[in-house]
């Protein structure tokens, strides 16, 4: 994630320096470029469309550098399990008989099988699945609809040309070259649920269409069904302002009348957040068996030891069956909660919050016209949305445990920031030469300067187009079990030292139809009623934290036999396994 960071630095520094002594640099080539582009900018419609269908075609392009994205961390195993349930037809999947042997994170088994996510991003990764034959695609175009749906807002707010410019700096920076468009982990439909509701409120008031009504409904409901907590902070923020809105008109001679705020308004709105509560109740209740309670509060209390607050009170302690669970729920987060009981460490966190946006969605290229931001802070038309970006580092401040997606939904608004302090940054002037209209041009040169590098930090990680980790090599020894006839079982063992982050035990919607099921290791004793359950299986023990993790077939005597794979080398054959006897 930091890499980049310095190539950055070193091209903004001679930027800066080109901008003091030679701002006339590339003028009358810059000048035909803004002319051409205030043109495409002026159709609205197509605006948008290009931004959506540039990052669709880019990350298409970038494919023979960053393929198809394999899996690697335990959140998007369960967002994969939700899609892989609702691209077989089913809300939930009935509790397995052996879930003891095949428990795993963010999963709940009881009282079904199901993803503890919310529901949208894995709806998104079965349209994928079902339409276009791997969940990838879902992805894919949830990043192109962000593009889209940021330049929409953005429209609403700044002249048309800064919006164009809005909705491609996603493309150029954290929309396609990040973890949102290159693993499963989700962030876009979240920053489009809140473009969809920050781009609908002036429309509204303006001009009252019911379209703009329905679409912000749509956003909300987005919110509701993708980041919950930080999506009800920005749509009270919203309602607020809405109901401001119609306080100060009703008194005035202009008043609009209740007729038509409610027909255009109110029950557009209405009729859509109704039909999306009521899906999203049937959801819990056919998931947890109560219309009222999330999945992942079910997983929380049955596993978790911390709580997402700071003024949270822990759970109680848990009994776990498998140690690498326990070193999750009583180790990494335990440590990050007791941590977070004292100032320093609540300072710490914060601390590590900002630098991880900053190097996210700012990094230096960005972070020159935030220097402007006194100016933008006095612009009344701003002050709004600088109030949402507020109470959106707000309320993501006050939760423990965060992730650069957390802050999804009040990505319009940084963008939209951004880009008043470009504005205002092009009118500076040093010793009568132009300097900040210099350093705005070489900031969109910059972005696009980068995408190359950042592809290729992304091509060098190990596993070509992961974001950010090497990964256990899980893909890689799947395929090679696919290719052995019959069904086969893993047995997954970890040594003391695994790292809880990077797990193995993973497993489908359809768990006993799969090629290749994957279960833990929990001595011979134990692993005898699972190994009778799957009596028509082949049986190997994967020695998960050698180097390279080591596959070998199974014995009850745990006798040693030949190593038969490699999880980390695709040439390695895979031999026969062999069952307990």
């Amino acid at each position: 994630m930091f890499a980049h960071i310095g190539p950055e630095a070193l091209l903004v520094s001679l930027t800066l320096l080109l901008a003091l002594v030679w701002p006339q640099l590339g003028a009358r080539w810059f000048q035909r470029a803004e002319r051409a582009l205030a043109a495409v900018a002026r159709r609205r419609t197509l605006s948008i469309l290009l931004c959506g269908f540039s990052a669709l075609v880019l990350r298409v392009a970038l494919l023979p550098l960053l393929p198809i994205p394999k899996p690697f961390i335990n959140d998007e195993f369960s967002f994969l399990l939700a899609g892989d349930t609702f691209a077989h037809g089913r809300l939930a999947n009935s509790t397995h008989p052996m879930w003891v042997h095949l428990e795993t994170f963010h999963v709940i088994f009881h009282p079904t099988y199901a993803s503890m996510y919310p529901p949208l991003q894995g709806l998104v990764l079965a349209l994928g699945q079902v339409v276009f034959g791997h969940p990838f695609w879902g992805v894919w175009l949830s990043v192109g609809l962000m593009c889209a749906a940021i330049c929409w807002m953005l429209q609403a707010w700044l002249p048309p040309s800064w919006a164009l410019l809005g909705g491609m700096l996603p493309v150029m920076r954290f929309g396609v070259l990040s973890y949102w468009d290159n693993s499963y982990w989700g962030g876009a439909l979240a920053a489009t649920g809140g473009a969809l509701v920050l781009g609908a409120l002036p429309r509204i008031m303006r001009r009252q269409r019911v379209r703009d009504a329905i679409l912000m409904a749509i956003g909300i409901a987005m919110l509701a069904n993708t980041r919950p907590y930080e999506g009800l902070m920005l749509t009270a923020v919203v309602a607020a302002r809405l109901f401001w809105w119609v306080i100060q008109n009703k008194p005035t001679q202009n008043q609009l009348p209740t007729g038509l705020l409610i027909r255009r308004i109110a029950l557009p709105m209405v009729l859509v957040l109704g039909v999306a509560a009521a899906a999203t109740s049937y959801y819990f209740w056919r998931v947890t068996g109560n219309p009222l309670q999330m999945p992942q509060q079910v997983n929380r209390e049955t596993y978790s030891v911390a709580r997402y607050f700071y003024w949270q009170a822990a759970y109680p302690q848990h009994e776990y069956h498998h140690k690498v669970i326990r070193d999750f729920y009583n180790g990494l987060e335990l440590r990050e909660f007791q941590r977070a009981q004292t100032i320093s460490g609540v300072l710490r966190q914060i601390g590590i919050k900002v630098a991880l946006i900053w190097v996210f969605y700012i990094a230096p290229v960005l972070t020159l016209p935030l220097f402007l931001l006194p100016r933008v802070l006095r612009d009344r038309r701003m002050r709004f949305l600088l109030i949402v970006g507020a109470m959106g580092l707000g309320s993501s401040a006050l939760v423990i445990f965060f992730n650069i997606h957390y802050v999804a939904a009040i990505v319009p608004v940084m963008l939209a920031v951004i880009l008043q302090g470009m504005r205002h940054l092009r009118t500076w002037h040093w010793e009568g030469r132009p300097a900040g209209q210099f350093l705005v041009r070489a900031m969109v040169v910059m972005c696009i300067l980068m995408i190359p590098v950042q592809a290729h930090i992304l091509a060098a990680a190990p596993e070509p187009g992961t974001w950010g980790s090497i990964g256990p090599g899980r893909a890689a020894l799947e395929a090679q079990l696919r290719s052995v006839p019959g069904p086969q079982l893993v047995l997954v063992r970890y040594e003391s030292h695994h790292d809880p982050l990077l797990d193995w035990v993973y497993n489908g919607a359809d768990i006993d139809q799969q090629k290749v099921v994957w279960a833990r290791d929990m001595g011979s004793a134990q692993n005898e009623e699972l190994l009778r359950y799957y009596s028509n299986r082949r049986v190997w023990l994967l020695e998960a934290d050698g180097i390279p993790a080591r596959l070998r077939a199974y014995s009850c005597q745990h006798d040693e036999q030949l190593i038969v794979a490699e999880a980390q080398n695709t040439d390695s054959s895979v031999v026969e396994g062999r069952r307990c006897q």
